[in-house]
């Protein structure tokens, strides 16, 4: 815009029809320009990096001006009053399972290997940093146990498998809600039935699957709705259900939302996040794996992570079908495994189940150069984090192959009977049982301030931000919930000390998002957590939106930390729609905050709502 220079009295008129007409431009330019806006936010393709907190002195440098949304909090930090509110489409984000952030990077993965299911996480210039919000619509969740069989389809609305699996009896749509009759593709009468089969084949009293409590630990790969893991949960077995975010994406979603525990995770080229012999049992239902790629390698992960005589129970075409392809793969399948020391316990109809040995003779026994070799002795099969999988067989430790089994009590004295492989994180059974009384103190002490605004059923999805040895978890047994026991990437390993006292888990770096769908929590409880983060230098503003985002609406956080974080923490409740329900100090130094989350709904979920 420029001014125009004085002119004669005579044309005083000219110039102001001039002037009129200079304002209308103006006009238009700058509506033009707020039209063009408004269209770009609500139509255009999604942006990384577009809502950045930068601008609000998070995460990155600050702008030079004040913004005039910020506040100024103690020792010159700079607190937003509100965060921006992510645009309504991302409202199942997860930031390293983000198809977009692949497309967008371009990054060259190899698709037959599955890479672009694996983790892939945004550098910090394409973080959203925006409050995820829920769909329109939304609904508290159904509580449990009756979420096992039913959801809102406002909270998941997806019924793309409703139509696809129609035969199979996985879902079924019924006015508001998704109804799961609990079958699978090779259960459509139902997985109950199906469980006590497996048991059955392996003549297991009363056909119970537990085993008189010597099955507990259960991975189920390619789980779809979890339904197989939803029905194990009345044997008093835990299943870790399995899938990638894949063409069934929602998958691993309809199962959290059912309160069934279950992870975002594909066998793919990295090692699955547990440790070695964490399950009893595998499971496979029509699971699309090819199991005989790059030299049975997938197969070895599984090897991996059961105990000495652990079993594979694989429903599929291969097992029973007659067509010359599948007995290929059979005639193939049964070789390797043989030369894996495996040995079919039983075989009945369409599932054959497999056993793995109780100790290390058959391995040594085997002719020299026999494939798939055993692993180096220096290689750790606890490495999990960022680590390849690996062709080769993880042998036992001495201590198993002598004790011929992984020696653990029967469940429940399992959960608290010190684990032999305590040793081998050079924890005695003193420090694990004052670690226990320790943990029942304290959650006692949570659980009594939250009275006022809990019932029995409210909470039923946990996750143990630093599990340490479980115990949290363990202190919780009397509650109808479950727990997942998360170990921070860089401490020490004691994620198999939580699978040998019943417990489920995975390994993690709070420096990215976890692997979960938003909304998928009810509690999530953090133990000296932001500390650590501080002290990796990674942002503990990142990590406050990423808590909210895994939270459930109306879910609760307990922080236990320094009282100078939780002093900090406080200051970003009122931008996070989160209200602190009490807060107390545990000694000179220590302070646990109690949160709860807000709901709120987007304009958009309003208008549906209404």
């Amino acid at each position: 815009m420029f001014f125009m220079a004085s002119m004669a009295r005579g044309r005083a008129d000219v110039n102001s029809r001039k002037k009129l007409v200079t304002a209308v431009l103006v006009l238009v330019i700058v509506g033009g320009f707020f039209y063009f806006y408004s269209q770009n936010s609500d139509s255009s393709s999604v942006v990384y990096g577009d809502k950045s907190l930068s601008h609000f002195g998070l995460g990155g440098d600050k702008d030079d001006g004040e913004s005039s949304s910020t506040v100024v909090g103690g020792e010159g930090s700079v607190v937003p009053k509100s965060i921006p509110v992510c645009d309504d489409r991302l409202s199942e984000l997860i930031p390293c399972l983000d198809r977009n952030l692949i497309y967008q990077t371009r990054l060259k993965l190899d698709l037959s290997l599955m890479e672009h299911y694996e983790r892939h996480c945004p550098t910090p210039d394409r973080r959203y940093n925006c409050l995820i919000p829920p769909p329109p619509g939304y609904k508290v969740p159904i509580k449990w146990p009756k979420s096992r069989d039913q959801v809102w389809k406002a909270n998941i609305p997806h019924t793309h498998l409703a139509t696809e699996k129609s035969d199979q009896n996985w879902m079924v749509v019924k006015g508001e809600t998704i109804v799961f009759p609990g079958g699978g593709t090779h259960f459509h009468y139902g997985a109950g039935k199906y469980i006590a089969s497996i048991a059955n084949m392996l003549n297991f009293p009363n056909n119970d699957i537990n085993n008189g409590g010597r099955v507990r630990s259960v991975l189920d790969v390619g789980c779809g709705v979890a339904s197989f893991g939803g029905y194990l949960i009345s044997s008093n077995v835990i299943a870790m259900s399995l899938a990638p975010n894949d063409v069934h994406q929602n998958q691993i979603q309809f199962a959290l939302e059912r309160g069934i525990p279950a992870y975002l995770g594909v066998l793919g080229t990295q090692r699955l996040p547990y440790p070695s012999r964490s399950f009893e049992l595998a499971h496979c239902s029509r699971c699309r794996i090819d199991w005989l790629q790059r030299d049975g390698i997938l197969l070895l992960e599984l090897d991996r992570l059961l105990r000495p005589g652990g079993y594979f129970a694989y429903s599929s075409p291969e097992a029973y079908a007659q067509d010359e392809e599948d007995r290929r793969i059979w005639r193939e399948m049964s070789t390797l495994v043989e030369r894996m020391c495996w040995k079919i316990a039983s075989k009945k109809d369409q599932t054959v189940i497999w056993v793995k040995p109780l100790t290390n003779s058959c391995y040594l026994k085997r002719l020299p150069g026999t494939k798939p070799p055993l692993c180096r002795s220096d290689d750790d099969p606890d490495a999990v984090w960022g680590v390849k999988m690996k062709v080769c067989i993880s042998r036992y430790s001495d201590q198993m192959h002598k004790a011929k089994g992984s020696d653990l009590a029967p469940w429940p004295a399992r959960l608290t009977t010190p684990p032999p492989r305590l040793a081998e994180i050079h924890y005695s059974t003193e420090m694990f049982e004052k670690d226990m009384e320790v943990w029942k103190q304290r959650v006692r002490n949570y659980w009594s301030k939250l009275a006022s605004k809990i019932k029995p059923d409210t909470i039923r999805n946990v996750m143990d931000m630093k599990a340490n040895l479980g115990s949290f978890a363990a202190a919780l047994k009397d509650k109808d919930v479950w727990v997942m026991n998360v170990v921070p990437e860089n401490e020490q390993k004691t994620l198999k000390i939580i699978y040998d006292r019943g417990l489920i888990g995975t390994v993690h770096n709070w420096c990215e998002a976890f692997s979960t769908y938003p909304r998928t929590y009810d509690l999530l409880h953090a133990w000296t957590v932001f500390s650590d983060i501080i002290k990796k230098e990674c942002s503990p503003e990142d990590l406050l939106i990423e808590m909210d985002r895994i939270l459930r609406p109306k879910g609760f956080i307990i922080v236990h930390d320094k009282r100078s974080v939780v002093e900090y923490i406080k200051k970003y409740l009122p931008a996070l729609h989160w209200e602190a329900v009490t807060i107390y100090d545990v000694d000179d130094d220590d302070t646990v905050i109690i949160i709860q989350k807000k709901m709120w709904l987007t304009s958009q979920s309003i208008k549906v709502s209404e």
